[in-house]
């Protein structure tokens, strides 16, 4: 007889790990159809895998009031969401975009303006479009007192000059109250210390333990050291970048998911040399403290 092919779950439970301490995602896109049929469940895995909070990522408008009702809908477990266009939907934005992600962002468990930022890899939205929209989105943020959930890739400079101009460039600087966060960060070093002098946090996701030699994994790796102890969280950004530290490839999971969170934080703890409930904890801590989380998550 013909072994039948493990779901998704079965394959999740077969990988997953317990973190040593509690862990905060700070970005996965469950409102994504690719979680339609077994959100409850993920959200229980995740719990079962030590993950005590869950951010949810919105891209677009649509998305971010699909995030809030999910976090009104379920009760027994914290979910948190942001409001935001991401570059490759700032086309689709209009006179009406901000007025909405306004009262969004005021909604109690909105922790923050994004996921906005700049995409010059793919261009999905003209350049000169997402200049636009990330602009405005900041001035949001700022006039809000929101911290920013951004995305940036292939875009360094303009992406530093817009958020210069809007008086976010040092952490002691009083223009720059709001903090903001690159997530799934992938970049070199040079871009590093641009995200680093710009006071900003950094998300490292999977990505970390990619062993393709054109993934850059391992050298990302390596600049994991680089950043400040204060300013490092980690994410899944699920349902993408499994962790390809799951071993054998048969065994990995075809989709990402918030209980896989552990396998990042083994591989962001191996990269800096330091024990995974250590990281943990900080990772943990600095999380709570930029999206202004009650004291009770992770406790």
């Amino acid at each position: 007889m013909t072994k039948s092919k493990l779901s998704q779950g079965e394959l999740v439970r077969n990988c997953m790990r317990k973190s040593p301490a509690p862990l905060i995602d700070i970005g996965v896109n469950l409102v994504d159809h690719a979680f339609e049929k077994d959100r409850a469940e993920v959200i229980s895995r995740a719990r079962e895998a030590g993950v005590a909070a869950i951010i949810v990522t919105g891209c677009t408008v649509a998305s971010a009031t699909a995030a809030r009702d999910l976090c009104e809908a379920v009760t027994d477990f914290p979910l948190f969401f942001t409001a935001g266009v991401h570059p490759h939907n700032a086309k689709d934005c209009d006179e009406s975009t901000l007025q909405q992600l306004t009262v969004l962002a005021k909604h109690e468990r909105c922790v923050a303006i994004g996921e906005c930022g700049l995409d010059f890899n793919r261009n999905f939205s003209p350049p000169e479009v997402q200049e636009q929209w990330f602009d405005a989105q900041v001035k949001l943020a700022l006039q809000l007192q929101k911290p920013l959930f951004m995305h940036c890739r292939d875009a360094g400079a303009c992406f530093a000059e817009i958020l210069s101009q809007a008086g976010i460039g040092s952490r002691s600087s009083s223009s720059s109250s709001t903090p903001g966060v690159l997530h799934c960060f992938t970049g070199n070093g040079e871009e590093l210390q641009q995200v680093l002098g710009l006071g900003l946090c950094v998300g490292i996701t999977g990505w970390v333990a990619d062993d393709r030699p054109e993934r850059g994994g391992a050298e990302l790796a390596a600049l994991l050291s680089k950043i400040p102890a204060d300013r490092l969280m980690i994410e899944t950004d699920a349902p993408y970048l499994v962790p390809r530290s799951i071993q054998p490839s048969k065994a990995r999971p075809n989709r990402n998911e918030p209980a896989l969170l552990p396998h990042v934080l083994t591989a962001v703890a191996a990269a800096l040399g330091q024990g995974e409930e250590e990281v943990a904890v900080r990772t943990t801590a600095v999380a709570k403290a930029f999206f202004r989380m009650p004291d009770s998550i992770g406790s």
